[in-house]
């Protein structure tokens, strides 16, 4: 299929792309570069547009739209969605998505984006939703349920888009048979409400007898979501806090504003409930479409994998200690001391906060039938980690 790579109402590239392979196999023409997808941008050779490199990140780009091949219960969803692969969904709905305006127009065609893409418009949901979190579902038949941005979801956990009034919400589960995610998102967003980070805020839902997280999307139709990994991609790796470092000079070169605070910021939240899964794609910046202006880092969000406790019994509690620091693990230990001025964080406010998620874990122990003995391990080590904390900045402030 011949078709033009769009960034909203602008058209960015022409090129052939092949469905059954989810591959783009040649391009025609880069109209405008700028518009492009930021990691193309490094590798663009305007006297050879169809080199290896440009052509396979292109396609490497489009596929890492798309449902990952280790999406939890991934055959059981394609099953019910009735399709083979999941780059089959890819091009069903323009390649649209609620974290970026690129889309594929077919070439010599008159759609318009007002049209087709889902902030404005409305999408069948519900079948896909159900396929995705639900234990029993049936295959889906209706070829509307496929045009959605469910298409455009990446990340392991099982998860659906869905509409209420005028909001676009993205609802995840647990992963297999483990349901504490949910509750770390919010969690995660208590904490950031408490000590004024920006972040988007998580919900509790309840979804055919399982807890689920919602949050509003938080990319409008004039924006994008940069990951930080297409923003360093391609330059020098370091493997130690260089790589930290050349990413917030990165950052305050294209103007955003306090940078180094609201990394350290992440890195604090992760350090609190000992998220392990800070990877590269799951923060940015939030990129203007229209005008390409860097507006700001993108609000903490994606703090699923946190509070990993391996096990415990009656005497012993064993965590790994671990988190992620760009292309390092690291103890989180260690990783909080990149934080130039911890005194700035008021601990007191998070005075409560173990009690609060104790109460909020009983809530819904009906449903998720955590025994008190887990309910009290996961508060004792929120509350070792907040101590940690307060120690490290008491230290601080002598």
């Amino acid at each position: 299929m011949k078709c033009i790579l769009m960034n909203k109402y602008t058209e960015v590239l022409k090129a052939e792309y092949d469905s059954a392979t989810s591959a783009f196999t040649k391009v025609y023409e880069v109209m405008n570069i700028n518009y492009a997808p930021y990691i193309l941008k490094n590798i663009y050779n305007q006297e050879n547009i169809n080199d290896d490199a440009f052509r396979t990140n292109l396609s490497e780009w489009f596929k890492g739209r798309g449902i990952p091949s280790w999406r939890d219960r991934l055959d059981l969803l394609l099953y019910r969605l009735n399709i083979s692969a999941p780059y089959e969904l890819l091009d069903k709905a323009f390649g649209l998505s609620l974290s970026d305006q690129y889309w594929l127009k077919p070439d010599g065609s008159n759609i318009n984006y007002d049209d087709i893409n889902f902030f404005d418009n409305d999408f069948d949901y519900a079948e896909f939703m159900e396929a995705s979190l639900s234990v029993n579902s049936p295959k889906i038949y209706n070829e509307n349920s496929l045009k959605t941005p469910n298409n455009t979801t990446d990340g392991m956990l099982k998860k659906a888009w869905v509409i209420e009034g005028e909001t676009r919400y993205l609802i995840k589960g647990g992963y297999k048979n483990e349901t504490l995610q949910p509750f770390n998102e919010v969690l995660a967003s208590e904490i950031c409400k408490r000590l004024g980070f920006n972040y988007v805020d998580y919900s509790l839902y309840t979804y055919k007898d399982m807890v689920v997280s919602k949050c509003p999307c938080f990319i409008t139709k004039d924006t994008e979501l940069v990951p930080c990994h297409q923003i360093i991609s391609g330059r020098k790796r370091h493997n130690s806090s260089a790589d930290y470092e050349n990413y917030i000079k990165i950052l305050e070169e294209n103007g955003i504003e306090n940078a180094r605070e609201k990394l350290e910021n992440m890195y604090i939240l992760d350090f609190l409930i000992l998220n392990d899964d800070r990877h590269l794609n799951n923060f940015g910046i939030i990129r203007d479409v229209n005008s390409l202006k860097w507006l700001d880092v993108a609000p903490i969000f994606d703090s699923g994998q946190s509070l990993n406790i391996e096990y415990y019994d009656e005497e012993e509690m064993h965590i790994s200690g671990n988190g992620r620091l760009f292309y390092e693990v690291k103890p989180f230990d260690e990783i909080i001391k990149l934080v130039k001025n911890i005194k700035r964080i008021d601990i007191t406010k998070l005075d409560g906060l173990v009690e609060w998620f104790d109460n909020l874990l009983h809530q819904y122990q009906n449903i998720t039938n955590y025994s008190d003995a887990r309910i009290n391990k996961l508060c004792i080590l929120l509350n070792s980690q907040i101590n940690k904390l307060k120690d490290i900045i008491e230290k601080a402030n002598r």
